[in-house]
């Protein structure tokens, strides 16, 4: 427990019966689990394959790995299990699929292939309540109920409808031996919940649960904490209330509270000290909490410095606010020879990062958007992700279409449909349909040509799939499906051919010296994946979203657009859900570790008409002595621009004597 304050020694000496870390934001809460993690297989309290330490994401995670790795030398933390809530869920499935009606190689579902479906069992409807249907279902089985609970305690008439749609997509489901994303804690739920056998055995297999950002998990996550905790609640749950931001999918900080009631014997640590923040920082972002009622109130604080005063600023419009952070930006980087990615710039909503990007592009300032499009979702990507599932799991339909039409190989739709329509009467998968020539014969014969030629490509790379490893399996995939010769003649550049056909090639290297594991249980791997999981962004100043920032850090931090209407969102203002909105805030403030501006526009064009913004509500809640208005100090704007007249005669001196 060497270097650990006595808050987080208390959690590590914990080791018998439940425990709930509430961690104030950089309070070092990884570093707690690492060093629990490390201390109950030292003590000899827990072997290594029977703790599992759970996050939110798989960044997390391997984050969590390599810091283990370091802590833990040789083989003692070997069969250790650090994966997410879905992850977790996925082995579960894996284990015991046959308990659930599965078969082994089921394929996951993303979100298109569940759409897909959806719109498929209601057809002719418009894409909005396609959409809205298919939240209404993952919001069920986030709850953790099945098509019949659902239907229990439908209230309205749309509800109704849903309750009737999930029962028809889970037919579906299990028509194609596929889960969905929600299936993979709702299934697992559903299991131990049900049977005491499987229930009793995966107690066996973990003997002791951390779970991280406990806030942030949704109900069905926190039936299955418990289940596999049990009776005896051997378990560390870390969170922070003053965090929950994710409450519109699904995740209910009241999971908190519900620790206490379930658990009596609860025991609670609160994680204050700041490690991260300067000390002006963390007393406007308490100053502002506060409004929030709070079960288990916290007050961070820091042994840091205070820093210089939280700086607001009113700007005349959105382009004068970016031009105003722009020029911030690059006059700091230049004048402190500060990297560009200690900068970060944190927005409501995304589309605020457009007069943004201009501005930063004009001062030839590097940066990294958040958010773009993922790499697994990339249609490239995802057409060799269908062939993968199809190697794995024949009965996959929807794999199936996706695949026989990448590339286009003159099977048209109505060919398909017909297709479809003599494999269900033959009560066979697609996949299957066209290994026979008695079902081929009732096509337009130029179809069943081209299915019977799929068919032999298919026999073929399955065949490869029994003697190759998996990167080559997937590189050869790749040149004998047609997938590259399908980009060359899509593209219109070699520059745009070498971008997509590298993202073919960087996907077989995901899979390179994955041995072991046969194509569908690594494509099932790499479905859990998110954007936010791969790659950094280097040295380039980071645009995001508050919410996508939650878990990072940089020197300095500017966040724009705070105005009433968008922080807080007119939405949640009109819904009642401030507090939400506060804690977004809260966690937008506690990412600045040096200095943080706020800024709003005073005005905004809409319909063509200019209208006057209102500061947002929280200005009035942050203390005055930790924030700057501009012109409000003359002695301290002095003392600015004499640094920036400084560096500019610096600059021009530099020139003339070079």
């Amino acid at each position: 427990m060497h270097g650990l304050n006595p808050q987080q020694a208390a959690a590590l000496g914990h080791v018998e019966g439940p425990l709930l870390v509430l961690a104030g934001a950089g309070s070092g809460k990884t570093r707690v689990i690492v060093e629990k993690i490390a201390h109950l297989i030292q003590s000899g309290r827990y072997p290594a394959k029977r703790i599992a330490a759970i996050t939110f994401t798989n960044k997390s995670a391997k984050e969590m790995r390599e810091r283990i790795a370091k802590r833990i030398r040789g083989d003692a933390a070997e069969g250790l299990t650090i994966c997410t809530f879905h992850a977790l869920g996925l082995k579960m499935l894996q284990i015991d699929h046959a308990k659930l009606g599965l078969r082994r190689g089921f394929s996951i579902f993303d979100a298109d292939d569940s759409a897909s479906q959806i719109k498929d069992l209601l057809p002719g409807v418009k894409p909005d309540v396609v959409q809205l249907m298919q939240g209404l279902v993952s919001k069920a089985k986030n709850a953790g109920l099945s098509p019949e609970q659902a239907h229990a305690v439908s209230v309205s008439a749309r509800e109704f409808e849903a309750a009737a749609l999930y029962a028809r997509y889970q037919e579906r489901l299990t028509a194609f031996n596929a889960v969905d994303f929600d299936d993979l804690i709702r299934l697992p739920v559903q299991l131990l919940e049900s049977d005491e056998d499987a229930r009793d055995a995966w107690r066996e297999r973990i003997g002791y649960l951390l779970v991280d950002e406990c806030q942030d998990t949704n109900d069905a996550q926190y039936r299955l904490l418990k289940a596999i905790a049990g009776p005896k609640g051997n378990f560390t749950c870390v969170g922070d209330d003053d965090q929950s931001i994710y409450a519109w999918r699904g995740a209910n900080p009241e999971n908190l509270s519900a620790l206490a009631d379930d658990y009596p014997d609860l025991r609670i640590v609160k994680l204050e000290q700041n490690y991260r923040c300067s000390n002006r920082v963390l007393r406007a972002a308490n100053a502002l909490i506060a409004n929030n009622p709070h079960e288990h109130p916290k007050t961070l604080w820091s042994a840091q410095a205070d820093g210089e005063r939280i700086r607001i600023w009113e700007c005349r419009d959105s382009a004068h606010e970016a031009e105003k952070v722009a020029g911030e930006i690059h006059f700091l980087q230049s004048a402190r020879k500060v990297e560009w990615s200690e900068f970060c710039i944190l927005f409501r909503s995304n589309h605020l990062s457009r007069p943004l990007e201009k501005a930063l592009q004009l001062l030839r300032v590097p940066y990294h958007l958040s958010g773009g499009t993922a790499f697994l979702d990339r249609g490239e990507v995802k057409d060799a992700m269908s062939w993968l599932r199809m190697l794995s799991n024949p009965d996959d339909d929807s794999a199936f279409l996706r695949a026989v039409q990448s590339p286009a190989r003159g099977v048209g739709q109505t060919s398909l449909a017909r297709l479809a329509e003599l494999a269900r009467t033959a009560d066979m998968p697609m996949s299957r349909a066209i290994e026979s020539m008695g079902l081929l014969k009732q096509l337009p014969p130029r179809a069943a040509n081209a299915l019977s030629e799929f068919a032999d490509i298919l026999r073929g790379l399955r065949e490869d799939a029994r003697r190759l490893p998996p990167g080559d399996l997937v590189r050869q995939l790749n040149e004998r499906s047609g997938l590259i010769a399908m980009l060359q003649a899509q593209c219109k550049s070699e520059d745009l051919f070498r971008i997509r056909r590298g993202n073919l090639d960087e996907l077989a290297d995901w899979f390179e010296g994955a041995r072991g594991a046969g194509p569908g249980e690594l494509a099932s791997q790499l479905a859990l994946l998110t954007h936010a999981d791969k790659g950094d962004a280097g040295n380039q100043v980071r645009l995001m979203s508050m919410h996508a920032a939650k878990g990072l850090e940089f020197r300095y931090v500017f966040i724009i657009g705070m105005d009433d209407n968008t922080l807080p969102h007119e939405s949640s203002i009109d819904e009642g859900r401030i507090d939400e909105e506060r804690r977004l805030l809260y966690v937008g403030i506690t990412r600045a570790k040096e200095q943080l501006w706020l800024s709003y526009p005073r005005e905004t064009q809409r319909w063509g008409q200019k209208l006057r913004l209102t500061p947002s509500r929280f200005f009035e809640e942050l203390p005055a002595a930790e924030i700057q208005r501009d012109g409000a100090d003359p002695v301290a704007d002095a003392a600015r621009k004499r640094e920036r007249a400084d560096h500019g005669f610096a600059a021009i001196k530099a020139l003339l004597e070079s």
